[in-house]
């Protein structure tokens, strides 16, 4: 087992300052052209979300990606294993999650994550390696705790963008639901192995935050945020 494991969770992206916060995920591979699969189940394979995947990567990496719903790749293993990351897109989550287990793609991204390929994402592409999360997966703003578990405890998205967010993630946390991470858009966490190793973000005021019960009450503590630009956005 690899002892360079990174994952980094996006709460969300934009186009003015997603650049950098792909670009930092490239930088953690250290190949000057790495290799990179984008995963857009949770989009149901979106042709846009294709798109603007080689749209950035097309120029930077060895860029493909995968589709499930028409799949004509056989093993996906050895396609997954042979790249330096793996993105996965935004979308449903609890639909992708079922896809994913359906063809086996929870184990290989769990060997894929031992072995040292950085995975990333974004909403649904970050909330997925936690044991929960919240997600607006069934319509509403609600729990979701099934998750990969590659990482313990939970995370929720899109914390100021989405009002209903912090009041039902704050809620959760108070009935029971595991603690965990809030991360507001176009600010990421990154974990070095299942440890925090950062939280990082392009946008000045982007904030990230620690959700926990402690005493009955539940308290919200801000991360401190390393703030990435264009011309280093590797720490």
């Amino acid at each position: 087992m690899s002892a360079d494991r990174h994952i980094v969770a996006c709460g969300g992206m934009s186009d003015e300052h997603g650049d950098v916060l792909e670009g930092y995920v490239l930088e953690l591979t250290g190949k000057e052209r790495p290799r990179v699969c984008l995963i857009p189940t949770a989009t149901g394979d979106s042709r846009q979300r294709i798109v603007r995947f080689y749209d950035f990567f097309g120029t930077r990496a060895d860029a493909m990606h995968l589709e499930l719903f028409d799949r004509t790749v056989d093993d996906l293993r050895a396609l997954l294993l042979a790249q330096d990351v793996i993105q996965v897109a935004g979308g449903n989550t609890a639909n992708m999650l079922a896809v994913w287990r359906v063809h086996g793609i929870d184990a290989i991204l769990r060997e894929a994550w031992d072995a040292g390929i950085v995975l990333t994402g974004t909403s649904a592409g970050a909330i997925c390696w936690f044991e929960a999360c919240v997600t607006d997966s069934f319509g509403g703003t609600d729990a979701l705790d099934d998750g990969l578990g590659f990482l313990a405890g939970s995370m929720c998205p899109h914390y100021e963008s989405e009002p209903n967010r912090r009041p039902v993630f704050q809620r959760l946390v108070g009935e029971g639901f595991p603690a965990g991470y809030a991360v507001e858009d176009d600010v990421a966490l990154h974990f070095a192995g299942t440890e925090l190793h950062a939280a990082i973000s392009p946008r000045e005021g982007g904030r990230a935050f620690r959700i926990e019960r402690v005493d009955g009450e539940v308290r919200e503590t801000e991360l401190d945020i390393t703030r990435l630009s264009r011309d280093s956005p590797s720490l």
